[in-house]
């Protein structure tokens, strides 16, 4: 008879292995209780439109300073894979063997990739309550071991990165996608050949959901640079807990202290109070946000503002929008808008994409404008998404990672 999965051993096992040998713990764990002939973790990469199949090859002496680590690139497109991420749900395919087994490995609506299995017999509603359970954890044991180590971070990367990719990367939010009750969002930045310097960013406190979307002047290291500045320096003033208005102030002086003359960055900075539903926005030059609401899209019209560094003592002016349950808003910065991609209706596109995953739909939209700039973006295309939910503060209903 084969064996339940065992949380707390599981749990131990991981602990005593190095960082890298994670998902094999859960593999070697799974196949011990499934009798699985075989298991294998595939983490998403950052193109979001493939999974990497993680290897290991051994050294054959010690003086061998290869990287012994392989890379498989599986799609999404069509595959069980991609719909076991798009429908958060496990997917299972006969083949000659037997079945194979497509389990989503996602912790609050990250998608972090998928956990794959080969089994002798049908899978009954045990065996998929064992692999759901195990994909779950596996997302937090990936989670909490990349923080140790290169190699899950380097399976994403189905490209190599400049550095002026780099410093944006290490920008962002360690997680795109975050299911918090009450909302749901995600971001997605597609970045042009010559980094243009767009970030995004978000917090959750008990009350307020902090976010950011920005966009620095150029491209290439300068504008990576002046993303960092600003970023940090947002960071950093919420992080003292000062008022919005403080926030971008605090922020706006520390670019102006560092950026050369013209240098600028436009942006938007966003608080949502949890329990009233009040979006408190400052506006620095930055695009209109989209609000889809009652299935129409259009633009939320906000004062202008100066873009952060441009003056030192300017007042940045704090302006509000009720947000009702339903409620879509989407922020995105110029490389959505810019001409190579005039032929992308945005407001179209993200009223067609509605009813998808806020994960799914940020990614629609800016595949959307990849391919009507035949691949080559000239500026970075971001979007950030927030759906509103309402209700009250903490609730969440879930199954294994995901909202259900």
């Amino acid at each position: 008879m084969l064996a339940d999965l065992d949380l707390e051993t599981l749990l131990a096992a991981v602990e005593a292995a190095p960082p890298i040998d994670a998902a094999e713990v859960v593999a070697a764990a799974l196949t011990d209780s499934l009798g699985a002939r075989d298991v294998s973790f595939l983490i998403a990469d950052y193109s979001g439109r493939s999974l990497i199949r993680l290897s290991h090859v051994r050294r054959t002496n010690a003086d061998d300073d290869l990287s012994r680590e392989r890379g498989q690139a599986v799609t999404l497109a069509g595959t069980p894979h991609g719909r076991a991420l798009a429908e958060q749900d496990v997917q299972i395919v006969s083949d000659s063997d037997g079945f194979r087994v497509f389990a989503p490995v996602t912790s609050r609506g990250e998608a972090v990739g998928v956990l794959e299995l080969g089994l002798d017999a049908e899978p009954d509603r045990q065996t998929l309550a064992t692999v759901s359970v195990g994909a779950h954890a596996l997302a937090y044991f990936v989670i909490a071991n990349r923080r140790f180590t290169d190699l899950f971070d380097w399976g994403q990367r189905s490209v190599p990165l400049s550095l002026e990719a780099e410093l944006q990367h290490r920008l962002l939010p360690a997680s795109y996608t975050c299911e918090g009750g009450q909302f749901t969002l995600a971001g997605w930045l597609e970045p042009a050949g010559d980094v243009g310097g767009d970030t995004f960013d978000f917090s959750v406190e008990r009350d307020t959901l902090h976010l950011s979307i920005t966009d620095a002047m150029g491209h290439t290291l300068n504008a990576a640079v002046l993303a960092t500045v600003l970023v940090g320096a947002l960071r950093n003033a919420r992080r003292r807990d000062v008022n919005l208005a403080e926030q971008t102030q605090l922020a706006n002086a520390a670019l102006y202290g560092f950026a050369d003359d013209g240098d600028f960055a436009t942006g938007q900075v966003v608080r949502v109070d949890h329990a009233s539903g009040v979006a408190r926005i400052v506006n620095a030059g930055h695009p209109s946000p989209i609000l889809i609401r009652d299935g129409r899209a259009e633009a939320v019209e906000l004062a202008p503002g100066l873009p952060f560094g441009v003056a030192l003592d300017y007042n940045y002016r704090v302006q509000e929008l009720e947000l009702e349950a339903g409620d879509r808003l989407v922020f995105l910065t110029d490389g959505i808008l810019e001409r190579n991609a005039a032929k992308v209706n945005a407001r179209e596109v993200l009223t067609q994409t509605r009813q998808l995953h806020a994960r799914e739909a940020v990614q629609a939209l800016t595949q959307a404008v990849v391919d009507a700039c035949g691949g080559v973006l000239r500026d970075d295309a971001t979007v950030l998404c927030v759906d509103w939910h309402g209700g009250p503060t903490g609730e969440r209903d879930a199954s294994a990672g995901a909202d259900r």
